[in-house]
């Protein structure tokens, strides 16, 4: 098993055990394109507390890459993917997050 599947898999695995509707390919398209940031462990997960951070996530993935608009939706989207994954949760994992939110935009996966 590569180290890509071994995380596709661990991310299927907190999903699951979040019991979070997500798709297996949902999961493994969207790790895919996170890319070599997934194996830094900095980088694998979002920090929710830092408004720095999770504005950057609503300027280059929401508006950026799934074109949405900044029209006071995606905050309040932010913030419900964040209380899905938990909030006092430390494995907020950026694909299970990116994924919830490619899912509750009705988005493709275009990372």
């Amino acid at each position: 098993m590569s180290k890509l599947d071994e995380k596709i898999a661990a991310y299927v695995a907190e999903a699951k055990k979040l019991n979070l509707d997500l798709d297996e390919s949902l999961i493994a398209a969207v790790t895919k394109g996170l890319g070599p940031s997934i194996y830094n462990a900095d980088a694998e997960t979002i920090a929710a507390s830092d408004k720095s951070e999770l504005e950057r996530i609503k300027t280059n993935f929401l508006i950026k890459k799934l074109g949405l608009k900044d029209d006071g939706k995606l905050d309040a989207a932010l913030e419900e993917v964040i209380e899905a994954v938990g909030k006092s949760n430390r494995n907020k994992y950026r694909a299970i997050v990116y994924a919830l939110l490619v899912k509750k935009f009705k988005k493709r996966v275009c990372i």
